[in-house]
């Protein structure tokens, strides 16, 4: 019997760190934090009561911090390419300001040669086409819903190599414009897009730049976006579990060539995808 105490222990041990509630599992599965443009903050702070949090107008992602005291709480912040890395970032908390600093970051330039002029230089119907569809992806991307549980961990959601990385200062036939929002996972035609976290489609379409396009909503202000597909499987509302197919690997949209563009919004910021994904799911990606 005393030989098998070591073993009761840690089997207590762990029964006792996977207690109900959300809390305790979203504490060992943190996105990795990364407070640069593009990236994200875990910003801990003290609340009596269950808080509203703000930046920049949107609102952020709350945890609930139980291991760490009575009215602890970590908010998950996106943070825009665009932030001033010599400004302190603000908080709005309930009303109050709380700060945060980030750090400056460099991305690479890209240059690519678009065939198709008019996706690098649109004509006024063009334009008008495009801030129709922005508009419909804003208002997916400032949804805000509550799942039963937060997501904060996501699978790669399709094969291939990663083609063009989260960030690159983008220049379209040596026109600048703005910098890369999402991920390129280079595959060929027809490969499966799935889902690489629960989530409901909040839309789909065919845009001018984006090709055919889905948008998963995570909850919490947590959103995914899947470009240029050859087919679409998924109808808006619909719940997706993670794994299940959202639809094909094409080449709509401004591209040249076959690969999905995905991105990940947080508070209505695009931020580095990979800062969601396993490390070892990323090794020989590159």
């Amino acid at each position: 019997m005393p030989a098998l105490l070591p073993i009761l222990l840690s089997v207590l041990l762990l029964f006792g760190s996977l207690q109900p509630g959300y809390a305790a599992s979203a504490d060992s599965r943190l996105p990795r934090e990364a407070r640069v443009p593009g990236g994200l903050a875990l910003v801990p702070f003290q609340a009596a009561a269950a808080p509203r949090v703000s930046y920049q107008d949107a609102r952020v992602l709350v945890l609930p911090q139980p291991k760490a005291g009575p009215d602890q709480w970590l908010a998950v912040v996106g943070i825009p390419l665009d932030a001033d890395a010599r400004l302190a970032q603000q908080l709005n908390i309930d009303g109050k300001a709380l700060s945060f600093d980030i750090e400056d970051k460099t991305y690479k330039a890209q240059y690519l040669t678009v065939k198709n002029k008019r996706h690098v230089d649109p004509d006024p119907e063009d334009l008008k086409r495009w801030a129709r569809e922005k508009a419909e992806m804003d208002a997916a991307f400032s949804y805000w819903s509550e799942p039963a549980a937060p997501v904060l961990q996501f699978a790669l959601p399709a094969d291939g190599r990663f083609s063009s990385p989260f960030g690159l200062k983008r220049y379209f036939n040596q026109q600048p414009r703005n910098p890369h929002s999402g991920l390129d996972i280079a595959a060929p035609e027809g490969t499966p897009v799935r889902a690489p976290a629960p989530g409901v489609v909040r839309a789909t379409g065919n845009y001018f730049f984006n090709g055919n396009t889905v948008i998963v909503d995570h909850g919490f202000g947590l959103t995914s976006l899947y470009c240029h597909l050859s087919r679409i499987d998924v109808t808006p509302g619909q719940s997706m579990s993670a794994g299940e197919q959202l639809g094909l690997v094409g080449k709509t949209g401004r591209v040249t060539g076959a690969h999905l563009h995905w991105s990940l919004s947080l508070n209505n910021v695009r931020v580095d995808p990979l800062l969601f994904v396993d490390e070892h799911l990323v090794i020989d990606k590159k």
